[in-house]
């Protein structure tokens, strides 16, 4: 993190010394809106930028331009929104979102493929279903993911099939509870661990022969009693363990599991 005793000299974006001799905004010094080694927006230091235009708001519309690319986007936190559309098209991720974060959310359709993931993931807590459907093949998975903490649970389905294990476990933790079978069969068992999470009790019969020893510990919990006659002789202790304690009426224990056999 940058701060004012980071450097001794005063040094623009290019690392050449600034001189207030030469400076446009002389006059703003004499007035104590501008101040050598504290706020200036010709150097290269944030907070120094930053003070700048926190006494000088009015002047953000003529750094729009500018070629650092932290005094245009911190210019475009105090700009005249009017100004800011055309930021949208800035090279720098940084740029575009803060524009995008002051404009209206009509703007936003114009950043759903941007070329920075970063960007992509910040819209996403904007945008209404409508549009987050038209990312959900994002070729990053953390925007799929947040997309799919976004969605609402009655459009979901659209992302069961998704390729990457997070994406599908968000899925499995927010999916309508009626979809849930079709998740059931999921080939990694973190994501059928959340199904059985989630399954009604009458549903878990289904995970009784599942190969991960997790999930038929989970439906070993919950599972009406009538059937846990099929976990009886499970190749896992702590799945038998915790049937035993079932079928004997006693609450089990979960803390008192092996923490090397529940990882």
């Amino acid at each position: 993190m940058q701060t004012d005793n980071d450097a001794d000299e005063a040094l623009d974006w290019q690392g050449r010394g600034i001189s207030c001799d030469t400076c446009r905004y002389q006059a703003l010094q004499a007035a104590g809106k501008c101040e050598f080694k504290k706020a200036c927006v010709y150097d290269r230091y944030v907070r120094r930028i930053v003070r700048f235009f926190e006494r000088n708001p009015g002047l953000a519309n003529d750094h729009l331009r500018d070629g650092y690319f932290e005094t245009r986007a911190i210019a475009s936190k105090h700009a005249d929104v009017f100004r800011l559309p055309p930021m949208l098209d800035d090279p720098d991720e940084t740029v575009r979102w803060v524009a995008a974060s002051r404009l209206p959310h009509s703007y936003l359709v114009k950043l759903l493929h941007d070329p920075h993931r970063e960007v992509r993931i910040r819209i996403v807590s904007r945008l209404e279903d409508s549009e987050l459907v038209g990312m959900i093949n994002d070729p990053d998975y953390y925007v799929r993911t947040m997309i799919a903490r976004r969605l609402s649970p009655a459009i979901l389905p659209m992302m069961i099939h998704d390729k990457e294990i997070q994406v599908r476990r968000t899925v499995a933790a927010r999916i309508d509870p009626a979809w849930l079978m079709r998740m059931a069969a999921d080939r990694d068992a973190d994501v059928r661990l959340v199904v059985a999470e989630r399954l009604p009790s009458e549903q878990l019969g289904a995970l009784l022969q599942d190969h991960d020893w997790r999930v038929r510990y989970e439906v070993a919990g919950r599972i009406d009693e009538g059937q846990l006659s099929g976990l009886i002789d499970d190749p896992d202790p702590m799945v038998r363990e915790r049937v035993v304690q079932r079928l004997s009426g006693h609450t089990f224990d979960s803390a008192a599991a092996p923490e090397s056999h529940l990882r």
